[in-house]
C-alpha cells in the first residue's frame, strides 16, 4: 500500500510538471479586488506586463470590487485552478476580512493559495495643504480638540487604512468619524475636494503632495520610505510599534498545479529583481518584496494576528 501512495505521488508531480511545462495555453487574467486606480490594480498592471513578455501570452487585468476585496476574491476562488486566473490582492482580504465578516463566500485561506508576494504597501498620513495642522503634533492636537469631529476615509470597512487610522485613533486617545470608500482612489479625490479631513493614503497621494496639494504628516511603517525619507515615521513621532503595512501579492484557486505556482513565483520575483521595474513600484509608494509562496503565506498569518488583535479592540464587525 505504501508502495502504491508513493507512485501515486509521484505521478501527480510528473503530472503537475507536465503541465507547467505547457503553460500557460491561454490568456492569463489578473482579477483586481479593489477599483482601478488603487494600489492593488496599479501593482497588478505593473507585474501584467513582464509576464505578457515572458510567457507571450495577453495578461487581462479585470476589476472586480467590493466588499473589502471580497467579490473579487470570490470570483478567483471559483475559478478553475488552472493557473489561468489569478487574483491581485492587498493582504487584508486574507488577514483582515475573515475577523470582520460574520459570513464570507469563501475561506481565503482554504480556497486560495499565495503565488508571489508583489510590495510592502506603507500607508501615508495624509492631510490637504490648507489643513491648519502643519505636522503630526499639531495635527493631534487639532483631533483632541474636535473630539468626533474629524473625518477620513478608506477604501472600506476594515481595509489597511481604516486599520491605520483605528490604530492611531487608539494610541492617541482621539476620535474621529469614518467615511469608507469602494477603493483608495474615490477616497483621495473627497480628500482632494475637502469632503474629508484627512486619510492614511497607499502611495496614490504621492504626486498630489509633491504638487503642493496635499500634505504628508508621517509614515505608518516600522521604517521611513526609502522614496520619501523625509517623512517621520508614526513610531518616531511617539507611536511605539506602530506598524500598518500591508503585504499585496498574487494567490490562486486553490488545486492549482504547484509547478505552475512555483513557475509564476520565479518569474515575478525575477520580474521584481529588475531595476525598471522595482523603480516603478517605488514611484507609486511601494516597496518591492520578492517571497517564495511558503514564505508569503507565512507573512499573511502574522499579518492576520496583528490585525485581528485592533479589530477585537476596536469592535469592528461586518454583518455580510
Amino acid at each position: 500500500m505504501r508502495t502504491y501512495f508513493l507512485a501515486l505521488s509521484m505521478f501527480a508531480a510528473l503530472m503537475s510538471q507536465s503541465t507547467a511545462q505547457t503553460w500557460p495555453t491561454q490568456s492569463i487574467k489578473i482579477v483586481v479586488n479593489f477599483p482601478a486606480g488603487g494600489a492593488a490594480d496599479q501593482l497588478a498592471r505593473l507585474i501584467g506586463q513582464p509576464l505578457q513578455d515572458k510567457f507571450r501570452q495577453s495578461v487581462v487585468i479585470e476589476n472586480k470590487a467590493g466588499a473589502g476585496g471580497n467579490i473579487g476574491g470570490d470570483a478567483v476562488a471559483k475559478a478553475t485552478p488552472d493557473g489561468h486566473t489569478l487574483l491581485m490582492s492587498s493582504g487584508g482580504m486574507v488577514a483582515i476580512n475573515p475577523h470582520i465578516y460574520s459570513n464570507m463566500p469563501f475561506n481565503p485561506s482554504k480556497d486560495l493559495v499565495p503565488v508571489a508576494s508583489v510590495a510592502r504597501v506603507p500607508f501615508y498620513l495624509v492631510v490637504r495643504s490648507n489643513n491648519q495642522a502643519k505636522d503630526f503634533g499639531s495635527f493631534v492636537a487639532d483631533l483632541r480638540a474636535n473630539p468626533g469631529r474629524r473625518t477620513y476615509g478608506s477604501p472600506g470597512i476594515g481595509s489597511s487604512p481604516h486599520l491605520a487610522s483605528e490604530m492611531m485613533g487608539r494610541m492617541t486617545e482621539t476620535e474621529s468619524v469614518h467615511v469608507p470608500y469602494r477603493g483608495a482612489a474615490p477616497a483621495l479625490n473627497d480628500l482632494l475636494g475637502g469632503q474629508i479631513d484627512f486619510l492614511f493614503d497607499p502611495g496614490i497621494a504621492i504626486e498630489h503632495a509633491k504638487s503642493g496639494a496635499l500634505r504628508i504628516l508621517a509614515i505608518g511603517s516600522p521604517q521611513r520610505s526609502p522614496q520619501l525619507p523625509e517623512v517621520p515615521t508614526l513610531d518616531e513621532l511617539g507611536l511605539k510599534g506602530f506598524d500598518a503595512d500591508a503585504s499585496f501579492g498574487v494567490y490562486a484557486p486553490v488545486g492549482t498545479p504547484r509547478a505552475v505556482i512555483e513557475k509564476l513565483n520565479g518569474e515575478i520575483n525575477r520580474a521584481l529583481a529588475t531595476p525598471a521595474l522595482g523603480e516603478r513600484i517605488l514611484t507609486i509608494g511601494s516597496i518591492p518584496v520578492p517571497m517564495s509562496p511558503i514564505d508569503f503565506g507565512t507573512k499573511s498569518e502574522s499579518d492576520s494576528e496583528r490585525f485581528g488583535a485592533i479589530i477585537k479592540a476596536r469592535g469592528i464587525r461586518l454583518s455580510n
